[in-house]
């Protein structure tokens, strides 16, 4: 390109910065942009920015930016988001604020790319208000982008209810693209992601009404709620099923990956078992989440030898398939092979211990009556005990009436779970097993004095394809009223067949 001068070509010299970054040699790319850029045009300053940002270069792409001023240049429509992409990975909200100064000076405010960028840019660094404030003033002219860029800061700040609310004024032109089809999946994922099932099944369907057209990223995220739901949606989950092979999709690992761990936690481990078989590809997660699957519904020996079937395809395993590996060996008792799975983590696979997986070999060697080899265990880990591996000590000392391990973790849970009632409880039953009445009665009333509460249990009901959560003496249902009328009919009905059941007996009494 030098010698036929080409290097002056603002065409080929950004094709030429873009394929270098694309390929990993993004300071090579800039050592040729900085060769030529004093005779330069701002399309070459564009690809640049857009270079060092992908390549997660953000100060050196705002040093681009400002650069370009310095050149007698002028940043256009396209210069602003890659920069405020920059100021995104920075986070640097006084630069950002800067940047939005200047999009008015030129007159760019109202530009789609840009104001999308500004609403992007203002929600990631957490200010949702001055995003909306610069969505609000746009509102006038509707452009999909505008609203695609507002629902998705709602979500990143965890807010999925103004998201979906926004989304339901979002104007019907009776045509969907592929943008307002994000917007639909952006709000299923939010709610999927805050542990809020039920409403992103309610969205799905509502989707589903619109004649909106989910695709591979939509399902994967409703598929998310209903695993969270279990058995509840285990019927959303098989329709969801069919849609995917209907429609093509089941060539989709993601989506495959996602299917085993739905009928997994739904009940269904023959149905999971089927999807993993007829998969034609399988990654590491594929074969984790199905040894995973089957660990936990105890189906312990099965699910290592899957693992010898991961080892035999040539697939390597990670630190979470090892998480899965030591599961299935605590629920079978298998110590030995446990242990030898764990001291060869590292050896074997190159995969140090995690905290994870110490956690799991001292749930193992709990649940097998090992208790000082798991407390040594314990206090020879490299990392501080958090309170899952505690927890674990704590319920097999009350399997094993252990009642100075319970004592020594309960001390350790209290610190780091002050407020967690199962904790007391647990320990109070190992004393009442051994006969320890006083010190249950201690552990009790250090529970009251302490003002931790119990923890009601829930109960969850199906009732047309939507999950009803209830506690007892529970009023915050929106139905509640209407519940308690169709229950006070309830009895008064089984009242009055009771007397007649009464008199009924009493007749027959007489006749005989």
């Amino acid at each position: 390109m030098v010698p036929t001068a080409f290097d002056q070509d603002k065409i080929f010299v950004s094709q030429f910065i873009d394929a270098c970054s694309s390929l990993g040699f993004s300071a090579y790319a800039y050592s040729v942009f900085s060769f030529i850029s004093r005779h330069s045009h701002v399309y070459v300053y564009n690809t640049m920015i857009k270079a060092l940002t992908d390549s997660h270069s953000a100060f050196e792409a705002l040093l681009v930016y400002r650069s370009i001023g310095r050149a007698g240049l002028r940043p256009d429509s396209y210069s602003f988001p890659f920069a405020l992409k920059a100021v995104v990975d920075f986070q640097d909200l006084r630069l950002g604020t800067q940047i939005h100064c200047q999009t008015i000076c030129v007159g760019l405010d109202s530009n789609v790319h840009v104001v999308a960028g500004l609403i992007q840019m203002y929600s990631s660094v957490g200010c949702i208000s001055d995003a909306r404030k610069v969505f609000d003033e746009r509102l006038g002219s509707f452009d999909v982008a505008f609203w695609n860029a507002m629902i998705a800061g709602y979500a990143k700040v965890n807010d999925p209810d103004s998201a979906w609310g926004l989304l339901e004024r979002m104007p019907r032109t009776g045509t969907y693209s592929d943008s307002v089809l994000i917007c639909w999946t952006t709000v299923i994922a939010s709610y999927a992601q805050m542990d809020r099932p039920n409403e992103a099944i309610d969205v799905f369907w509502r989707m589903q009404c619109e004649d909106v057209k989910p695709d591979g990223i939509a399902m994967l995220a409703v598929l998310s709620a209903c695993a969270h739901l279990g058995a509840l949606q285990i019927q959303l989950g098989e329709c969801i099923h069919g849609y995917i092979h209907k429609h093509g999709f089941d060539q989709m690992v993601t989506l495959n990956n996602s299917l085993i761990e739905m009928y997994a936690k739904s009940g269904d481990i023959c149905k999971a078992l089927q999807v993993f078989e007829n998969m034609n590809h399988k990654t590491v997660i594929s074969w984790t989440t199905i040894i995973s699957a089957m660990a936990f519904h105890g189906l312990g020996m099965q699910a290592l030898q899957m693992f010898s079937r991961m080892e035999r395809a040539q697939v390597k395993p990670n630190d979470i398939t090892f998480i899965a590996v030591l599961s299935a060996c605590a629920h079978v008792g298998l110590v030995d092979l446990g242990r030898f799975f764990f001291n060869t983590m590292s050896s074997t696979y190159g995969i140090q211990p995690k905290i994870q997986h110490y956690g799991c070999m001292i749930d193992l060697l709990g649940r097998a009556g090992q208790l000082r080899e798991a407390l040594e265990l314990v206090n020879q880990m490299p990392f501080k005990p958090n309170a899952a591996i505690w927890g674990s000590l704590l319920a097999a000392s009350n399997i094993y009436a252990d009642a100075e391990l319970g004592e020594v973790a309960l001390l350790h849970l209290i610190e780091l779970e002050p407020w967690n009632s199962g904790n007391y409880a647990l320990l109070s039953n190992i004393y009442a097993s051994a006969g320890r009445w006083d010190k249950s009665l201690v552990t009790r009333k250090m529970m009251k004095d302490k003002g931790v509460q119990k923890m009601p249990g829930w109960s969850f009901i199906q009732v047309s394809n939507r999950a009803h959560e209830f506690i007892a003496g529970d009023t915050s249902h929106p139905q509640f009223d209407w519940i308690q009328k169709i229950l006070f009919s309830m009895n008064e009905q089984l009242n009055i067949a009771h007397h007649v059941q009464i008199e009924y007996d009493e007749l027959l009494d007489f006749d005989g």
